[in-house]
Parts: C-alpha cells; structure tokens; sequence
C-alpha cells in the first residue's frame, strides 16, 4: 500500500512540475511526460503522418517564409498527429486514391509556442488561436489540408489559397464557382464522414471530434 502511495505521490509530483502554466492553461512541455502519457495510452502519441501514411503529400509552409508570418516558424517540415486523428486520415487517403485525389497537409500538430507566436503577429485575430485556451494543433487534434489530384500531385482548386483571411474563406461562403463549392464541400464531407469538422472561417482547416481528451503541448518537432 505505501508503495503503491508512494509511486502515485510520484507520478502527480513528476506531472505538476513537468507542465507549465501559461496563461492559466497547463501546456505539457516535457518529453518524458509525453511519453509516459502514451505509455499508459497508446491513444496519445503523436504519429509521424509521412510514416504512416507515404503517399501523403505534405506542404510545411511554416517550414518556409511562404506563410501569413513571412518567416521560418518551424525548424523540420514534419507533420504530427495524435494516433487516432493518424488512423483517421489513413483511411480518408485510401478513400480518395480511390477516387483519383490525395491530401495535402499544410500543418497539424504544432507547437504551442507557435501559437503564441502567431498570436502576437496576426493583424487578424479571429484566423488564429488565442493562447489562453491554446489550439487544437497543439493538441495534436487539428490539421490543415487540401485536395491534390493523385497523379499530377496538383493542388484541386479550392476558394482562396492556405491561410487566405478573404471572406471567401469561410467554410459556408457560397458566391464561388460550381467547381470550387463542388470541391470543397466534397472534401468537407469526406473528413466529417470520418470524425473531423471544418471550423467556420477556414475551409482547410479540421478539428476532430474528441480533442478535449488531449493536452496541449509545447514539445518541439526535433524531439519527437
């Protein structure tokens, strides 16, 4: 019985002191933390999506100065993603290959430094997340896509490009070509069909349902 007081004693102590609290929110920032975590559940690792997934297309633009920051924000061009979000777009890739498309990612997970980063930055506030609640990326629960066509690798067209902060952005923006609304509800119902939904003002961009059961953290790609 002491022991197994004692063991626990331990487990909380290594937790509480191995996350910050930043802006009242607790962001995990240790490795060894993260890794207890899916230790203990599978469920909460963070999957490499280019490993699971090879056919996947990935676009890192905070990887480049090609982004709304003009600036390099991420050191690696990586894509991360929680286990099930990973199986998830698994079987939505196999879906669309399928059909002659592919995904593109843009982004998923990431740092919650670079949230609070691009906080500071955006002109417009309502296109990114606000620290004190922290994002989906940084829960590993969010990703930012598009259609390709398989073949050529060819972006499909879509109403304005990545991280556009135009009205025709928003995921319900209806004066757009046939084509384009035909595209983009398709890819719109594709991901909700497998447990993800579009956030209002950004048609790229994918929450998955059960986000809330994940931490935010702040661990960078090179450690993962």
């Amino acid at each position: 019985m002491r022991k197994t007081t004692a063991l626990l004693l331990f487990f909380l102590l290594t937790h509480t002191l191995s996350a910050q609290h930043k802006n009242g929110i607790k962001v995990i920032n240790s490795l060894k933390v993260y890794q207890n975590s899916f230790a203990q559940n599978p469920n909460q690792e963070l999957i490499e999506l280019k490993k699971m997934i090879p056919d996947l297309v990935l676009d890192i633009r905070y990887a480049t100065t090609n982004n709304f920051m003009k600036q390099i924000m991420y050191p690696q061009a990586r894509a991360f993603a929680r286990k099930p979000v990973a199986e998830q777009l698994k079987k939505i890739q196999a879906e669309l290959r399928k059909k002659g498309y592919g995904l593109k990612i843009y982004d998923a997970y990431r740092p919650y430094a670079i949230t609070v980063s691009f906080y500071k930055k955006a002109s417009d506030k309502s296109f990114v997340a606000n620290p004190a609640k922290g994002s989906k990326h940084n829960r590993g629960c969010a990703v930012d896509l598009t259609l390709i066509d398989f073949k050529t690798k060819k972006e499909i067209p879509m109403p304005t490009p990545y991280d556009s902060f135009a009205p025709e952005a928003a995921a319900n923006y209806r004066k757009l070509p046939y084509a384009v609304l035909r595209n983009r509800d398709f890819l719109i119902r594709t991901m909700q069909a497998h447990g993800f939904r579009v956030i209002k003002n950004e048609w790229w961009h994918y929450d998955f349902i059960g986000w809330q059961n994940y931490a935010l953290i702040d661990i960078p790609f090179k450690s993962l």
